[in-house]
């Protein structure tokens, strides 16, 4: 078995002009592997891929009743925003609730994604603030439970409690032990697993049923929400929301850094975990279109699909240039 496969190919004319490999696994609710390319078991950092995992210690302590938390609010901590409007002003409004500030995140500041939002800084002459940061939901919902716990102000030591809630629920839904952690974007550690444990813990996702039990509960929780409010889990233009909203509620995706995309697909109890190994973002979203089509929940000639799966290359005078698109292994 080769570790990574092709892809996605990058035409431009009658040249292959790039190759992007990769590894993808999907895996049902008995955890197991109904379809792979390359490696399912190589180890990958889920980057922003996992954040609905990172969110469930925020429901299962209680912090979200605690504090009361709405559907927004969940579907913000396991989000990877544009930094509009949309997201900071919740984020804000969240951190005043819990009597905190912007001081109180440890994400960093980063220039928003969103034009309006990136703009208005820019004709201000003002810096961006940790706020705008696309995962200053996720740290939302860390301070949530690093208040209900009583924590040290540093929740993103890998060693305080927050992280070690985040990685129990990583292991326990993946069934796999981490073999240790890198520092993500945001500064918070980022657990490591296999792209096997990743696709098991999002197929737990897409077969957890209400009621059942306290992880299973808080897991549709984080469900609903993602799926009620796709336009807070990224933002206009990007792959999650655009796909989710193609989607129509037959499933949930989310992206992570350097070409990983996860998807939950709880109409066909599967989950899905992918990577690309150059990190390319342009084919983990093609890649990710490419196999929710495969499974019959996103129509491929949607708009959504189309501009990720046979994205036409343009020249700044808007000629046609070339084509991304899905190579046959995954067509």
């Amino acid at each position: 078995m080769s570790d990574h496969v092709l892809f996605v190919e990058r035409w431009r004319g009658e040249f292959l002009e790039c190759s992007h490999y990769g590894q993808a696994a999907i895996v049902d609710a008995s955890g197991q592997i109904i379809n792979a390319w390359g490696n399912p078991h190589s180890t990958v950092l889920p980057r922003s891929s996992c954040k609905m995992v990172q969110a469930l210690p925020l429901i299962e302590s209680g912090a979200a009743d605690r504090y009361s938390l709405n559907t927004e609010q969940l579907a913000l901590a396991c989000s990877s925003h544009q930094g509009g409007r949309i997201h900071t002003d919740r984020v804000t409004a969240w951190l005043s609730d819990l009597g905190l500030g912007e001081s109180d995140l440890r994400c960093g500041p980063q220039l928003p994604n969103d034009l309006p939002a990136r703009n208005a800084l820019i004709k201000a002459d003002k810096t961006p603030c940790q706020i705008h940061n696309n995962c200053s939901g996720k740290h939302a919902g860390f301070l949530t439970l690093n208040n209900h716990l009583g924590g040290s102000a540093e929740y993103i030591d890998p060693s305080h409690p927050v992280q070690k809630s985040s990685l129990d629920a990583l292991e326990e839904t993946s069934g796999v032990k981490s073999l240790g952690y890198g520092i993500d974007g945001c500064s918070a550690p980022n657990f490591a697993t296999t792209l096997y444990g990743l696709a098991r813990s999002m197929a737990f996702f897409a077969n957890a049923v209400e009621g059942s039990n306290l992880r299973e509960t808080a897991a549709v929780r984080l469900r609903n929400a993602m799926m009620a409010h796709p336009d807070l889990v990224a933002g206009k233009t990007r792959a999650c929301t655009e796909l989710m909203l193609e989607m129509a509620g037959q499933g949930i995706v989310k992206t992570g850094a350097d070409g990983v995309f996860t998807a939950i697909l709880p109409t066909l109890g599967l989950g899905v975990a992918l990577k690309i190994q150059d990190g390319s973002t342009v084919a983990s979203n093609c890649a990710v279109a490419a196999i929710l089509s495969k499974l019959g929940v996103l129509d491929p000639n949607g708009i959504a699909a189309t501009n990720r799966m046979n994205t036409i290359v343009k020249s700044r005078l808007g000629l046609e240039a070339g084509i991304v698109r899905p190579s046959a292994e995954l067509i």
